[in-house]
């Protein structure tokens, strides 16, 4: 039976993608530095490596150790507007880390991985819908840290092409990840919108829109929302595809093809937790874009995705896995 590592296992995403490995009965092995990710959300019985990604030698000894068949590469540093106050952190993270992360694939002769991408290497695309052929144009050094992401990714490819153990792979690219699958993970960003909106109705506070005068059909922005479940998924899937053999695109968007705008989210989070949710209006944020929204029709083809839960049911996992970890802290 095949064993891949996750980087970056102990994060919101990462944890996500453990289990969906293990309810598919993949064994598993998690490398995290803890920088934003934590110890208790790694499944029990999961081996955990703390570590960073930076030590090539630590990583090729787990890749030994473990028998590792693939990667999936989720560690970096992942906030977009801090990146721009923090380009050469965010590049050492994000560009040098990939880099040590094929490095030690290399030296230990595992050639599977699944990158875990953004659509922050689009920028602000000038189309309704984007797609895998839409221009790369990333407006953030974090945006830029994974679209480089994907060019090491593509030389390796080509540099290994003759090789013993030629490196096959795959990017995902998706854009905001909320919810919860497992109640005893939460998103612990401060920086994205279902923690803030939530954490804000907890404790009584009003959330904030940020713009209300956008050209969409109310006024705010309006993005791809997708269930971290759905995309714990999709990583899978594409490790099963590499494990079979089979060959896959570069790249795939994980999108919804519609996407829900800010204020339909903050309606959602009424309905949910039953509170009065009538939000703060503030000025726009410079750089928002009115919509960004990706077709996943390649990553359905290829990968059997699809979007499992509406955006009810995202916010209603959210608020369940806060709930439960309110609960557990008092």
């Amino acid at each position: 039976m095949s064993t891949w590592l996750v980087t970056g296992g102990a994060g919101y995403i990462g944890a996500h993608i453990v289990r969906a490995f293990l309810a598919q009965g993949l064994d598993v092995v998690v490398v995290d530095d803890l920088s934003s990710g934590h110890e208790s959300f790694v499944p029990a019985g999961v081996p955990f490596v703390r570590t960073s990604i930076l030590d090539t030698a630590a990583l090729t000894a787990v890749l030994r150790e473990h028998a590792v068949a693939g990667v999936v590469h989720l560690a970096g540093f992942k906030y977009a507007g801090v990146s721009v106050r923090r380009p050469l952190h965010t590049y050492e993270q994000n560009v040098t880390g990939t880099a040590s992360v094929l490095q030690a694939m290399a030296d230990a002769g595992v050639s599977s991985l699944v990158f875990s991408s953004s659509a922050a290497v689009y920028g602000t695309p000038h189309t309704d819908l984007v797609t895998e052929a839409t221009a790369t144009a990333p407006e953030s050094p974090y945006g830029e840290s994974k679209l480089i992401g994907e060019w090491l990714l593509r030389d390796q490819a080509r540099a290994t092409a003759e090789s013993d153990a030629p490196l096959r792979h795959t990017s995902l690219r998706y854009f905001n990840v909320v919810g919860s699958a497992d109640e005893s993970v939460v998103d612990t960003s401060p920086h994205n919108l279902f923690p803030l909106a939530l954490e804000s109705v907890a404790a009584g506070r009003t959330p904030t829109i940020f713009g209300d005068d956008y050209p969409t059909p109310d006024g705010t922005c309006v993005r791809d929302y997708v269930h971290v479940g759905d995309i714990a998924l999709a990583h899978v899937a594409a490790a099963q595809a590499l494990d079979a053999g089979r060959t896959l695109e570069p790249a795939y968007n994980l999108g919804s093809g519609d996407g829900v705008s800010v204020r339909q989210i903050m309606t959602a989070v009424a309905a949910v937790t039953g509170r009065d949710v009538e939000p703060t209006v503030a000025p726009r944020r410079p750089g928002d874009p009115a919509r960004i929204v990706a077709s996943g029709e390649l990553a359905t083809r290829d990968l059997g995705w699809k979007m499992r839960h509406d955006l009810v049911e995202m916010v209603a996992s959210d608020w369940r896995a806060r709930s439960a970890a309110r609960a557990e802290q008092s």
